[in-house]
C-alpha cells in the first residue's frame, strides 16, 4: 500500500510541477514583451527631458528604467532555469534528495518566488519543492544561507537597493547616444559624485546648532541687562531735554504765579515764544512716555521668550503742571 501511495504522490508532484513550470515560462515571456515596450517609451521620455534641459527629472526617471531592466534580466534567467527543471522532472520524481546539478536552478526559483509578484506560478513551484524536500531546504535558499546555491546574478538583479550613481550616469549616456543627443553630462556627474554629507548637511548643521545652544545663556543675560539699562536711561534723557528747553526760556524758569499772569499780558511775539516752548515741553514728555512704554514692552518680550521673571521697570519723575 505504501508503494502505491509513493507512486501516486510521485505522479501528482510531476504533473503539478510541469503545469506550474509551463505557466511560469509563458507568463514571464509575456511580461518580457510588455516590459520591452515600456522601456522604449521610458527611454524616449528621458531623452526628451535631457534635450529640454530638465536633467533633475531625467536623473530620477533613469533609476526606474534600471530597475525595470534588472527585473527583465531576472525573468530571462528564471525562464531558462524553469525550462531546465521542466526537462528533468522525471529525475526529480525518481530521487528523494535534490540532484546536485539542479540545485542552483531550484534554489534560484525558490529565492525569486516571493520577489516576483507578477509571476504567482513561482510560488506554487516553491510550495511543491517545500513539500518534497522539507521546510529547511526552503529556508536555506530564501535566507541566502551558506551553500544555498542561489545564482549570483539573480541576487543582484532582484536586490532592493537603489542603483549607484555610476550606473545611472552610464544609463543616461547610453540613452543620449541611442537618440543622438549632444548632451553635456558635467552637471550630472558633479551631482552624482556628491557625498551624502554635502547633499544633506547633517553633521555641519548639527554642530552649528550645538554652538548656538551653548551661547544662548550668555546672550540671554546680555539682552536682559541691556534692556533694563535702556529702560532706566530713557526717562533721564527726557528730563534733560526738558531742562534744556526750560533753560532756553529764562522768562518761564523759576517764575512765580503773579509774574506768569503779567507775562500773559506781554506782547504777541513773546506769547508765541512761550507757547512754542510749552508745546516742545509737552512733546518731550509725550515722547518720554512712549519710550518708557516701548522699553517695558521690550523687556517683557525678552523675558517671555527666554522664560525669565518679568522685571519691573519704574520710571521716576515729577509731574509737571503746565498752564
Amino acid at each position: 500500500m505504501s508503494l502505491l501511495n509513493q507512486l501516486f504522490n510521485r505522479g501528482i508532484f510531476g504533473a503539478k510541477c510541469k503545469t506550474s513550470l509551463n505557466l511560469a515560462i509563458a507568463r514571464m515571456k509575456l511580461l518580457q514583451n510588455k516590459r520591452d515596450m515600456q522601456l522604449k517609451h521610458m527611454k524616449k521620455e528621458i531623452a526628451q527631458f535631457l534635450q529640454a534641459g530638465q536633467e533633475p527629472i531625467a536623473r530620477i526617471r533613469v533609476e526606474h528604467v534600471i530597475r525595470e531592466m534588472n527585473l527583465w534580466a531576472a525573468y530571462e534567467i528564471l525562464e531558462l532555469f524553469c525550462e531546465f527543471v521542466l526537462a528533468r522532472v522525471p529525475i526529480l520524481e525518481s530521487e528523494k534528495e535534490c540532484p546536485r546539478e539542479l540545485r542552483e536552478a531550484i534554489a534560484s526559483i525558490i529565492f525569486a518566488a516571493p520577489r516576483c509578484s507578477e509571476v504567482p506560478d513561482l510560488l506554487q513551484i516553491k510550495n511543491l519543492f517545500g513539500t518534497k524536500y522539507g521546510k529547511e531546504f526552503i529556508m536555506v535558499a530564501s535566507e541566502l544561507r551558506p551553500d544555498s546555491g542561489v545564482n549570483r546574478t539573480i541576487i543582484e538583479k532582484l536586490s532592493p537597493t537603489s542603483p549607484s550613481g555610476e550606473a545611472r550616469l552610464k544609463m543616461l549616456k547610453e540613452i543620449a547616444k541611442e537618440y543622438s543627443l549632444n548632451w553635456d553630462s558635467s552637471a550630472t556627474e558633479a551631482e552624482f559624485m556628491k557625498s551624502h554629507e554635502d547633499l544633506l548637511g547633517g553633521a555641519k548643521q548639527i554642530h552649528r546648532q550645538d554652538g548656538i545652544s551653548e551661547s544662548r545663556p550668555s546672550q540671554q543675560g546680555y539682552s536682559q541687562s541691556s534692556v533694563s539699562r535702556e529702560a532706566e536711561s530713557l526717562p533721564a534723557e527726557a528730563t534733560q531735554r526738558f531742562q534744556k528747553l526750560q533753560a532756553q526760556n529764562p522768562v518761564s524758569k523759576n517764575m512765580p504765579s503773579s509774574k506768569l499772569t503779567s507775562a500773559s499780558q506781554a506782547p504777541p511775539d513773546t506769547r508765541r515764544d512761550q507757547t512754542d516752548v510749552m508745546e516742545r515741553a509737552r512733546a518731550a514728555l509725550a515722547s518720554a512716555d512712549r519710550a518708557t512704554a516701548a522699553a517695558r514692552a521690550a523687556a517683557q518680550l525678552v523675558n517671555v521668550s527666554y522664560g525669565a521673571p518679568t522685571p519691573t521697570v519704574a520710571a521716576e519723575g515729577k509731574s509737571l503742571n503746565l498752564t
